[in-house]
């Protein structure tokens, strides 16, 4: 597949917003999941965050939930800037009609990049890599590495389990930080949350 490579070492400048409000990271899962809602929230998500003049920052995949987050806010005529692995640019489908594209060498890459191009995370549902966003997330925050919002979108009570398991790590005293981060439940909530300095 041949895809432009934009400063793939991973170091980037401050991202040029072209008039957006700021700039939001979604990790999502690259498979659909087996409820509807899943992929409805997902596009509902960049629809929102277009309308709202928000610019999108994504995993670049054109497959699952990350192909519909990236499916509404194009849609709207929002700003689309992906991040891919080159591992995985034929596996998740790297999106062809993205504002922007960068195909880094590894995952770290592509998350410290994510990381460094946004100003907000919002969490979708997901497998292992986007639990493993989630957790680096929080952990940059709870060790002042940054200090960025985190929004957990609940679509239908996916993560119900996962924060039981917060308020079992909270009540064995193994967390420092008592809110790093917000659950909503529904795309709705997330963009009153969304006021960026």
């Amino acid at each position: 597949m041949d895809l432009p490579e934009n400063r793939s070492n991973g170091m980037v400048a401050q991202q040029e917003l072209s008039g957006a409000r700021g700039a939001v990271a979604v990790f999502c899962g690259s498979q659909p999941g087996i409820l509807p809602e899943f992929e409805i929230d997902a596009r509902s998500v960049g629809q929102l965050l277009a309308e709202n003049h928000f610019e999108l920052i994504y995993g670049g995949g054109n497959t699952g939930l990350m192909g519909a987050v990236a499916a509404g806010c194009l849609e709207s005529g929002g700003s689309v800037t992906g991040v891919i692995p080159r591992i995985l640019v034929t596996r998740e489908c790297a999106h062809q009609g993205l504002t922007q594209i960068h195909v880094v060498e590894n995952m770290h890459i592509r998350k410290q990049m994510m990381y460094q191009l946004s100003d907000a995370f919002i969490i979708l549902p997901g497998g292992n890599g986007t639990l493993d966003e989630l957790f680096e997330s929080i952990t940059w925050n709870t060790l002042d590495i940054h200090r960025k919002k985190i929004m957990l979108l609940n679509t239908a009570h996916y993560y119900d389990a996962l924060l039981e398991h917060f308020e079992r790590m909270k009540a064995a005293g193994f967390l420092y930080n008592t809110a790093p981060f917000t659950v909503c439940q529904s795309p709705e909530e997330l963009i009153p949350l969304l006021t960026i300095n």
